[in-house]
């Protein structure tokens, strides 16, 4: 979203004082470095983090005795044998094992003392499936839309993007045109106005919804679930009705642009950082193992919806004015957004259908 903002911002500038055509050979040589330093500079970092259930099937590892030795040794979700107590499949403050630095220390000696290790920058990583990970990585995405709280996710953040996304595909045609007549610097500059509220949005949404959460869950008895953070989402749906209300009646009855900025886009940039990183984390809570795949499936169905979306919005708003195509839009951020009603009741419920799914041991 950030790459949104800031790019019309540049690429207005860069048209009017050396020519559009720049400001793609920009484009073209930013896509070139990010290439590169994805292969040379992003070692391989993906690490299994052991599932519980492969806690306990293992009976037996390796100990290192005072003296050097190695020895087997039982080992399980129940050892009493670890320093600072026992560890129970489901900790307790009365069964969790010492945090303090020196006894963290002593129970792992290597950390903080390693090192990258040059394996990381080998192109072929060691798999003993390397095809299955491969064929899990394209299709546990897809999977993913078959659980009604990866999808309420998706389309919330697609609406919640595309009411963004309105702004870029309309603000040519609506301000350089009579009687604003602004030049294209002009009115990327505009978008200074969204990133401002993104992060305006960015600063509030997650101590927000964190706050409503941590209340949500002392009145529960100390027991949290993933939808309690559901309710924070109001304020900011509030604001992206406030937002897309301004810019489409601003435009068609030519308000100062003024109004329309500092409120329809800063409303936008608003809305646009706080909803979907709501539901993403809402899904990332109730499906932790697959949280990469998650964010693949909703940004597919993000793309799918926005380029579909430009395709006809600047036609339909030729054809009809701006009200229409843009209040349609809001209509329906809205309506997803109001399903979260229905999952902050029956999320649960949704949760239960999926609990014995394979994606919760991945």
């Amino acid at each position: 979203m950030g790459s949104l903002m800031v790019g019309p911002i540049i690429a207005g500038a860069m048209s009017l004082h050396v020519g559009w055509r720049n400001f793609w050979w920009l484009n073209t040589a930013l896509l070139g470095v990010s290439i590169v330093s994805v292969i040379f500079m992003f070692p391989e970092t993906k690490w299994h983090r052991p599932h519980p259930d492969e806690f306990i099937k293992q009976l037996r590892t390796d100990k290192v005795s005072p003296t050097g030795s190695t020895e087997k040794v039982p080992t399980g979700l129940h050892d009493t044998d670890k320093l600072g107590g026992e560890v129970a499949q489901t900790p307790v403050h009365a069964t969790m094992p010492e945090l303090s630095a020196h006894a963290t220390a002593e129970r792992d000696p290597f950390l903080g003392n390693g090192s990258p290790s040059k394996a990381q920058w080998r192109f072929y990583q060691p798999n003993a499936h390397p095809f299955k990970t491969i064929v899990l990585d394209l299709w546990i995405p897809w999977k993913l839309f078959a659980f009604p709280i990866v999808e309420f996710a998706a389309f919330v953040t697609s609406w919640s993007c595309s009411s963004f996304l309105t702004l870029n595909l309309i603000q040519s045609q609506a301000f350089a045109a009579p009687p604003y007549l602004l030049n294209s610097q002009d009115i990327g500059f505009m978008n200074f106005a969204i990133l401002i509220g993104a992060m305006i949005g960015l600063g509030t949404a997650g101590p927000f919804s964190d706050w409503v959460s941590a209340r949500a869950t002392r009145k529960n008895g100390g027991v949290r679930e993933p939808e309690m953070r559901l309710p924070a989402m109001i304020p900011y749906v509030l604001i992206m009705m406030l937002g897309n209300f301004v810019v489409a009646f601003g435009c068609q009855q030519k308000w100062p642009w003024a109004a329309i900025v500092v409120i329809g886009f800063t409303c936008a940039g608003i809305q646009v950082a706080a909803l979907p990183a709501m539901v993403t984390t809402y899904a990332v809570d109730s499906y932790k193992p697959v949280a990469g795949s998650l964010m693949v499936a909703i940004t597919v169905n993000k793309n799918v919806w926005g380029y579909g979306f430009s395709e006809f919005i600047n036609t339909w708003i030729a054809e009809k004015g701006y009200v229409p195509p843009i209040m349609t839009n809001m209509a329906l951020i809205t309506l997803w957004c109001l399903f979260g009603f229905v999952f902050y009741f029956y999320g649960k419920t949704f949760r239960r259908w999926s609990k014995n799914s394979s994606v919760h041991r991945l």
